[in-house]
């Protein structure tokens, strides 16, 4: 029975990547992504944040991705202690679109990177963060 139980958390361990998600900055967490070079901006990608956030300890955001072929979307913040908040992967035909609630240690920048056709394109926006919510 254990060995049926751990075979899941093995699997998931196989594709948690730590070099993004432990990197202290953008630049880093983007390289552990995979992303080269800069990505295009795109007006296929929906973001939606709030400019105002009162409490960083929970910011709803929307990120929908209208590019085809759209294989994953990953959530930046500029100024948390570790930038990379989620990276979402995509498959067979699966609709590019999430609904989610994030912190934010202060105010900063939001960016969602999505990956489709093997490029990257990027959308963001400032949020104003009153109380941080990363500690």
């Amino acid at each position: 029975m254990a060995t049926t139980l751990a075979t899941p958390l093995r699997a998931l361990a196989a594709v948690w990547n730590k070099p993004a998600f432990d990197s202290r900055d953008v630049e880093g967490a983007l390289q552990g992504l995979g992303v080269g070079g800069s990505t295009g901006p795109s007006r296929d990608i929906v973001l939606t944040a709030p400019d105002m956030a009162e409490n960083g300890a929970i910011v709803q955001i929307e990120v929908e991705s209208r590019i085809p072929d759209t294989e994953a979307i990953s959530i930046l913040v500029e100024k948390n202690p570790t930038p990379l908040i989620a990276n979402f992967v995509f498959s067979n035909g699966a609709l590019p679109l999430l609904i989610t609630r994030i912190k934010m240690a202060e105010t900063s920048e939001l960016k969602a990177i999505v990956k489709a056709g093997g490029k990257y394109y990027s959308v963001s926006r400032k949020v104003e963060v009153a109380l941080g919510g990363c500690g």
